[in-house]
């Protein structure tokens, strides 16, 4: 499948939904090309990536050998890393914030604020931490960044 075409992400996730319909959420995260096989116990791992390779098979789709890996602890999925301990953030995102400069026009402040979506659940209380930037998107507002922001 051609992933140049205009509809085609939206195609083949619906495909992968499909095909792993009653795994998605348990056993297997999909999203558009990505596919992680989870499990809690090594036993169960290797039952779970049977009854993947058996859909793959059954649908005659194959996987490229050189861009999988099987039996990791632990890796980099959609820009989050996954560990047993749960999910966490890439440190690379983290530190590409950390860099960022100081918005100056409001484009760049909306750039941060879609960065920070991205990584807000790793972030408590969010929201109210960004209040002070509500202030200078609001309409006729001079953009002027602050000691608050």
């Amino acid at each position: 499948m051609l992933f140049s075409l205009k509809n085609t992400g939206a195609t083949y996730q619906r495909a992968m939904t499909h095909i792993f319909d009653n795994l998605i959420h348990n056993q297997v995260e999909c999203y558009i090309d990505d596919l992680v096989v989870k499990s809690k116990v090594k036993e169960a791992h290797l039952y779970d990536l049977r009854i993947v390779f058996e859909r793959l098979h059954c649908y005659d789709l194959k996987i490229n050998p050189l861009k999988y890996a099987i039996d990791v602890t632990s890796g980099k999925f959609l820009g989050f890393v996954v560990r047993h301990r749960g999910i966490e953030i890439d440190p690379a995102k983290i530190e590409a914030i950390l860099d960022m400069p100081f918005p100056k026009i409001l484009t760049q402040l909306r750039s941060l604020q879609d960065r920070l979506a991205y990584i807000r659940r790793f972030i408590s209380n969010l929201f109210r931490r960004c209040q002070p930037f509500s202030v200078l998107v609001k309409k006729d507002i001079k953009f002027m960044w602050d000691e608050k922001c």
